[in-house]
C-alpha cells in the first residue's frame, strides 16, 4: 500500500498523506521490545537526559506543594503525560539515528533542533502546552465546583478527605473521565505526529491528520498503547517521578518503532526528497 499525495489548496505545494497500515496487539509489544533494546544500547545517556523531566516535575510539585495548590499536585502529575509527545523528541532522534547505524551519541538527541521540521514541531508542541494548560485549568475548576475557593491545609488530610467522602470519590471519578479524554486527544492527534514530521517534513495539519487516521483504523491496539502509556507513566511516577527517568525513554524509543509500524515506507519515486541526516 503506497503513501499518496494530495495538492493543498492555496499552499502553492504537495502535501503527503502517508498511508496507514494495520498492526495488532504483537506488534505493540514488539515496538515495546525494540525500544527497551534501544534505551539498553545506552542507558546512562538516556538516564540523564530524562531525569530533566522527572526533576522539573519534583520543582513544580514543590511549589504547588508551597504556594497553596496542593489540590494539583496529582494533575501536574498526571497532566505531564499530555506534553510526554513532546518532551520525547530527542529519543525519537536517538532511534532513528540507530536505525541508520549511526552514531547513537546523546549529543544527537538535540539534532532535532536543526530539523527543517521545526516550525511544524513547535506548533504541535505549543498545541500540547495549550491542552496541558487546558487540562490544569480544568481540573481546577472541578476541585473548585466540589470544595469550593478553600485549600487543602495538609496533602495527607486532603488525601483522606478525598479517598473517604463523598465529594472526594467524585472528584476521583469526573476528574480521572475529564484526564481520559484529554489523553485520548493527545493520543488521537499526535501518536505519530512527532516522528513523522522528523522523518518527513510534511506540515503540522499532516501528522495530525496521520495520527487521526492510525488511530481510527486501528483503535484497539493504540488504545491498548495509550493503556500501556498511562499505566508505565503511572508506575514510574510513585517514586517521586524518579521512575521516569527510565520509563521515558523506553516509551520514547518504543513510540519511533510503533511509527514505523504504523506508517508505509516512502515511495521510492519520493525518497530523493527525503531529508537526509547526519
Amino acid at each position: 500500500m503506497a503513501g499518496f499525495h494530495i495538492y493543498a489548496a492555496g499552499t502553492g505545494s504537495n502535501v503527503e498523506h502517508p498511508a496507514i497500515r494495520r498492526i495488532g496487539v504483537s506488534d505493540i509489544l514488539d515496538a515495546l521490545r525494540r525500544g527497551f533494546d534501544d534505551f539498553w544500547d545506552k542507558p546512562s545517556h538516556y538516564v540523564f537526559l530524562c531525569l530533566i523531566y522527572p526533576v522539573a516535575g519534583i520543582v513544580l510539585i514543590t511549589w504547588s506543594s508551597g504556594g497553596n495548590a496542593l489540590q494539583l499536585v496529582y494533575p501536574l502529575m498526571t497532566g505531564f503525560a499530555l506534553l510526554g509527545p513532546f518532551a520525547a523528541l530527542g529519543l525519537y532522534e536517538i532511534s532513528r539515528r540507530r536505525e541508520q547505524k549511526l552514531d547513537t551519541s546523546w549529543r544527537h538527541a538535540f539534532d532535532v533542533r536543526k530539523s527543517p521540521a521545526m516550525p511544524a514541531i513547535a506548533a504541535l508542541g505549543f498545541m500540547l502546552v495549550v491542552l496541558f494548560v487546558a487540562w490544569m485549568l480544568t481540573a481546577h475548576a472541578l476541585y473548585a465546583h466540589l470544595y469550593g475557593d478553600a485549600v487543602p491545609a495538609s496533602l495527607f488530610g486532603f488525601i483522606g478527605d478525598v479517598l473517604t467522602t463523598q465529594r472526594g470519590w467524585m472528584l476521583i471519578i469526573l476528574g480521572n473521565l475529564i484526564g481520559f479524554l484529554f489523553a485520548l486527544v493527545v493520543l488521537s492527534t499526535t501518536v505519530v505526529a512527532f516522528p513523522l514530521l522528523l522523518d518527513r517534513d510534511i506540515g503540522a495539519y499532516a501528522a495530525v491528520e496521520t495520527s487521526a487516521r492510525a488511530v481510527m483504523t486501528n483503535p484497539a491496539p493504540l488504545l491498548l498503547w495509550g493503556l500501556i502509556v498511562a499505566v508505565a507513566l503511572a508506575a514510574g511516577s510513585l517514586p517521586l517521578l524518579v521512575g521516569l527517568a527510565v520509563v521515558l525513554p523506553v516509551l520514547g524509543h518504543s513510540t519511533w518503532h510503533l511509527y514505523r509500524k504504523l506508517i508505509e515506507p516512502t515511495p521510492a519515486p519520493a525518497k530523493a526528497e527525503t531529508r537526509k541526516r547526519n
